[in-house]
């Protein structure tokens, strides 16, 4: 596994994590980047997906907005992903948005946080609390569909919005990952024959 010296935007690198087999790619534009993806899941004991990335330590506050979303799935998924490392089977927690919002299992909304909370467990999901007769609490908005992620130690705070002014929270979990943590846009294509695409834009971070 390596990172690509020719797709950086400041101090961000990029690679593809988990080898799949459609080879992602990120290509800088001037608020953020337009990634490809391929992979099968970010899931279950070991993921495999396109990931731009920089170090942070401790706290922080990062958000940014999904302009556009071509899924190869259903189940594609486009997020700000905070790792503890590249290696597949890598500790995570991940603020999830769709590219539509068709019911999904229990998920009837476009939005999700998932997360495995050591090396190689199973991951796990938290749905929005909705009933399946209600409209979904947090739709998918494009080009306008929000995401925001907040650590304070062992506290991580998703939120989501339309306009990037206000914001609702998603979901809080207690996660102990490491001080030290790779973050940024992450993509998946839960395809591994078919790539999926999406455009990240505005990312801003607090460090």
């Amino acid at each position: 596994m390596t990172t690509s010296p020719d797709n950086y935007l400041g101090n961000f690198s990029n690679t593809d994590v988990g080898s799949p087999q459609w080879a992602g790619s990120a290509k800088p534009v001037e608020t953020g980047w337009d990634l490809i993806g391929g992979g099968v899941d970010i899931w279950e004991k070991a993921d495999q997906f396109h990931f731009v990335f920089k170090d942070m330590l401790g706290d922080f506050d990062v958000a940014v907005r999904v302009e556009s979303f071509t899924p190869a799935h259903l189940y594609s998924k486009a997020g700000l992903m905070i790792r503890e490392s590249l290696d597949s089977q890598s500790a995570h927690l991940m603020f999830v948005v769709f590219a539509d919002n068709e019911p999904r299992n229990n998920n009837l909304g476009a939005y999700e946080m998932q997360f495995r909370a050591t090396s190689g467990v199973d991951c796990q999901a938290i749905y929005p609390a909705i009933l399946p007769t209600a409209s979904p609490e947090f739709p998918a908005a494009y080009p306008d569909s929000w995401l925001r992620v907040i650590r304070s130690g062992n506290q991580f705070s998703a939120l989501a919005s339309t306009d990037g002014i206000t914001w609702k929270l998603y979901a809080e979990k207690v996660l102990a990952l490491d001080f030290a943590v790779k973050v940024g846009p992450a993509l998946t294509s839960h395809n591994p024959d078919v790539a999926a695409k999406a455009a990240f834009r505005d990312y801003t971070e607090t460090n």
